[in-house]
């Protein structure tokens, strides 16, 4: 087989290998980013978001959180930063994974960079143990 053969074969392996590494990133960044989205309200449970937390709704791209007792807000759970999705919420903060980017519970506001916007907000309004979330 000649050089320019191989070199051929190591670009095509190459190549290979960097499309298979970005789908796989890609598919673990956001894979619920595919699963179908409501159509209207989005309707939780307040017992379902705990005190000094939250809850990320993945399939519905929304963060939910309650700061303290009583008090609710809602934000879109997509990094401002790279467009992935947020992963959890921990410590007062909703973590972004992807590159370590930090919002806070209380206003979306950006606490630890590579992000440099807040998340943007969502209406939310209780009706008895209901949250109705307007994406």
């Amino acid at each position: 087989m000649s050089s320019s053969g191989r070199e051929l074969s190591r670009r095509a392996f190459v190549g290979g290998v960097c499309a298979a590494g970005c789908l796989a990133v890609a598919g673990c960044a956001g894979s619920s980013e595919s699963e179908p989205k409501r159509s209207g309200p989005l309707q939780v449970p307040v017992g379902d978001v705990p005190v000094g937390g939250g809850v990320v709704l993945r399939a519905d791209q929304v963060v939910v959180t309650q700061p303290e007792p009583g008090v609710f807000h809602a934000f879109s759970a997509v990094c401002t930063h790279d467009g992935c999705l947020v992963s959890s919420i921990d410590k007062g903060l909703i973590v972004c994974r992807c590159h370590g980017s930090a919002f806070s519970v209380d206003d979306g506001s950006v606490v630890r960079s590579p992000a440099q916007k807040p998340l943007p907000t969502r209406v939310v309004q209780q009706t008895g143990d209901t949250l109705t979330i307007t994406t």
